[in-house]
């Protein structure tokens, strides 16, 4: 992707760059052979930080002394398997129902709804699976109770949480410290928003101001002028707001992917925010709508569960086809000989290179050939049975211990040879973004039919939108239909 070139435009303190230049856009974090990281302590704060903020810890606890106090007013001196189990499946649905989450507005009526769904959610499951599955009766009785019980003691508890939470953000200046990243007076009217009111946690500890619209004179911050990477760890910001909607998408995009990737919350002003309706997702600072974009997927707790299912998946999948690699590998040694596997350079997480395995379905002229050139379909090197390996993607089966040595994932953008990592990057935008996460044996594209020689641009899209939309649940999906797609092809 090709750069404007930078202007600069002179405020009463320093020169500053007109997007897009330098602070919007600095060296990705994901770019080949460049990693951006924060010092291990400051990498360790915002890790639990970002998933253990203050309010989150006061809700919990107040919803646990709100189970305790439910048992003395129900009379229950012990706490029994029943209840407990009643107890258990009310937290579970009230972290479903992300009342524990990190927000701006502290509103007890905005979390009314998600409150009542909670508890609903919650009395009814354990009505079905306790009463039809287990038949458990009248025992019963003392966990509902519990249940209806706490979740009302909870309601008043945590309006007091609220209040906790406002008063410190606006007499301790407890909140995230943040980068405002802005065009003209839309940036300074909502960074003078912030500071006039503290309640919704966001400190905004500098400025990166276009002027276009307006300037930067009466916002008493500091203007930000260095790339916004090393300006967001250097002021050890947690927030990063961008209020920039007539800024190019392509800058303010490639920006919020390397600020998230450091663990910093992303807050968006959308375009049109004057339209723009509260939802999910949506926080509210004012009058202006921030759209909060989810935090990075590897630093999700789910994202562990994931790496120890590929493992455990991986393991078990190599001692089954065990016996079919054997039998596919005498094949290819009798229709080319040796060897029977190569390897292969690919890139992988953060752009770090790796040894790629495949069962062999032809010879290479030569080693440069091999991590050069396009694998292309027909190709008269390719032998039947090296036609059936491809078809069948049985080559691919090898790449399973990549995925128990860690190189890979069960799913992910597929892995590329260095030389055409790095040709992809300079012609096609966000090529190098979608190694911020681990490669993968299958993804989004192959199933949506992107293998082989097909669009670069498609895949692209794509693996970015399988980043971005990433769950445990999309990649079990993933995985359904590549058993599909190979079916379909060992047909033909």
């Amino acid at each position: 992707m090709q750069q404007a070139e930078t202007t600069a435009l002179t405020v009463s303190r320093v020169a500053v760059p007109v997007f897009p230049g330098p602070p919007l856009v600095a060296s990705p974090p994901f770019s080949t052979g460049t990693k951006v990281e924060a010092r291990p302590a400051t990498r360790l704060l915002r890790r639990l930080d970002e998933r253990f903020s203050g309010l989150t810890v006061l809700l919990v606890l107040a919803d646990l002394l709100a189970l305790a106090a439910a048992l003395i007013v129900i009379g229950e001196v012990t706490l029994t398997p029943v209840v407990a189990a009643a107890a258990g499946l009310l937290l579970c649905c009230r972290a479903s129902a992300r009342v524990y989450r990190s927000r701006l507005r502290l509103s007890w009526f905005d979390d009314l709804p998600r409150e009542l769904v909670a508890v609903t959610a919650a009395v009814g499951m354990f009505v079905v699976v306790g009463g039809l599955v287990f038949d458990l009766g009248r025992s019963m009785v003392p966990a509902l109770q519990e249940v209806l019980v706490a979740a009302l003691l909870g309601l008043l508890l945590r309006a007091g949480v609220f209040q906790i939470a406002r008063v410190a953000r606006r007499r301790f200046g407890h909140g995230d410290r943040t980068v405002v990243i802005g065009t003209g007076k839309l940036a300074t009217d909502l960074t003078q928003s912030m500071l006039e009111h503290p309640e919704f946690g966001l400190r905004p500890v500098g400025l990166v101001c276009t002027g276009r619209g307006g300037d930067c004179d009466h916002i008493d911050l500091p203007v930000i002028t260095e790339p916004l990477v090393p300006a967001v760890l250097r002021s050890r910001a947690a927030s990063v707001v961008f209020a920039c909607p007539d800024v190019p998408d392509e800058e303010t995009l490639d920006a919020a992917i390397q600020v998230r990737r450091l663990g910093a919350t992303v807050l968006i002003v959308p375009r049109m925010f004057e339209l723009y309706h509260d939802g999910a997702g949506v926080e509210r600072l004012r009058s202006f709508p921030l759209v909060r974009l989810p935090s990075d997927p590897t630093r999700r707790p789910t994202w562990w569960v994931k790496r120890f299912l590929d493992s455990a998946i991986a393991l078990v999948g190599l001692a089954l086809i065990s016996p079919l690699l054997l039998v596919a590998g005498i094949a290819v040694l009798i229709e080319s000989g040796r060897p029977i596997f190569f390897s292969q350079l690919r890139v992988g997480l953060d752009g770090e290179p790796f040894t790629l395995f495949k069962l062999r379905s032809l010879r290479p002229a030569n080693d440069a050939e091999q991590q050069t050139l396009w694998s292309v379909a027909h190709d008269p090197r390719v032998g039947p049975v090296g036609r059936f390996l491809r078809r069948t993607s049985l080559d691919e089966l090898p790449q399973l211990w990549n995925i128990v040595r860690g190189d890979m994932s069960l799913v992910g953008p597929r892995p590329e040879r260095p030389s055409f990592v790095e040709q992809f990057s300079e012609t096609h935008d966000r090529y190098a973004a979608r190694h911020r996460v681990p490669t993968g044996l299958t993804g989004l594209a192959q199933v949506n039919g992107l293998r082989g020689d097909t669009s670069i641009a498609d895949r692209v899209r794509h693996d970015n939108y399988y980043i971005a939309n990433w769950s445990l649940w999309l990649d079990a999906r993933i995985l359904l239909l590549t058993v599909r797609e190979v079916l379909r092809r060992g047909q033909h």
